[in-house]
């Protein structure tokens, strides 16, 4: 029985999300039951279950209409696919349909309409603020990690934008699939799938048990199940150098915390110099500024929590044309 699983459980083999298909990733990364369950969550939030009086009260029942999503600015569009899945799913239940226009991924201009639904008028008006709240969010994300991407390729088509865990609660799956739609590189999911030791759990090792104590934990995880990779977290060069003499093939990536460029270009040096295939990833406090110059150290991989804890909605809205 697994260290890590208790009950006896089995884990699912581990998809690399990063490989598929940006279609493949929106149905392999969100199951239908996560549709389900965000949509009624969010549902149940804003009341509908015991009506929308504002709707009931002036739209006459039975009537029809089709309604277009239109960007209200340019950005990437993220999400559509995903809302016209949940159509047909609980608790919507067929009562719309969605039809894509454009698709994720794709760049949109201000006036743009990316999509349409039609159905029930007060289906239509009930369900509208859930719909466009994720759809802008997603579009958000996409839109913020797709200017970092940028930023990066203009200096190397190498160097990877990586997401974080700093994700809404409840939306994790969603807003890495919308950095997907951004370009962007999926980090690990959650803590389940990947071995990431932070400063906070190397804190109580001391200094020169480290290297001993990183390789017991490391073997201890990997016997255990099956890892998108090992990443340990540094802050200074000293503790590179301990992680870089580790037996070759423990760890995959050392990220590289609030280090200034001349410590990363040092950081390259070193990893080189010891020929490890251990790729390296600058972490903290990136910006539009400074991402560009993080790129041209030669580090492979680029953190960015902000491309989900930072975001601006992107402005999509929903037109009736009137009968």
């Amino acid at each position: 029985m697994s260290l890590f699983l208790p009950n006896g459980s089995r884990r699912m083999p581990l998809m690399d999300f990063n490989s598929l298909t940006l279609e493949d990733c929106g149905v392999s990364l969100i199951s239908d039951d996560e549709l389900v369950r965000l949509m009624s969550a969010a549902l149940a939030e804003d009341g509908v279950e015991a009506g929308d009086i504002s709707t009931l009260s002036i739209v006459p029942d039975g009537r029809s209409v089709t309604a277009d999503f239109v960007a209200r600015e340019s950005g990437v569009l993220a999400g559509l696919s995903l809302l016209q899945r949940a159509a047909a799913l609980e608790p919507l239940n067929g009562r719309m349909h969605i039809d894509m226009v454009m698709v994720d991924g794709q760049l949109m201009s201000a006036g743009d309409v990316i999509g349409r639904v039609s159905g029930a008028w007060r289906d239509v008006l009930t369900y509208e603020r859930t719909l466009l709240n994720l759809l802008s969010r997603l579009c958000g994300v996409a839109s913020r990690t797709a200017r970092f991407v940028a930023a990066v390729q203009n200096v190397s088509s190498a160097v990877k934008v990586c997401d974080s865990r700093k994700t809404t609660p409840g939306l994790r799956r969603f807003e890495k699939y919308a950095v997907r739609c951004g370009g962007g590189h999926l980090h690990r999911i959650g803590l389940d799938d990947a071995v990431m030791y932070k400063d906070n759990h190397l804190a109580s090792i001391p200094e020169d048990q480290l290297a001993v104590k990183l390789a017991e934990s490391i073997a201890m995880a990997r016997s255990q199940r099956e890892l998108r990779f090992v990443c340990i977290e540094v802050d200074r060069l000293e503790q590179l150098d301990v992680v870089l003499g580790l037996e070759a093939g423990l760890v995959d990536i050392v990220l590289l915390d609030n280090m200034g460029c001349d410590a990363l270009v040092e950081a390259v040096a070193k990893r080189d110099a010891s020929g490890r295939p251990i790729m390296l990833e600058a972490s903290g406090g990136v910006t539009f500024d400074t991402v560009a110059d993080i790129a041209r150290t030669g580090i492979d991989r680029i953190a960015v929590g902000s491309i989900t804890h930072g975001v601006k909605w992107l402005d999509i809205g929903l037109d009736i044309t009137p009968a």
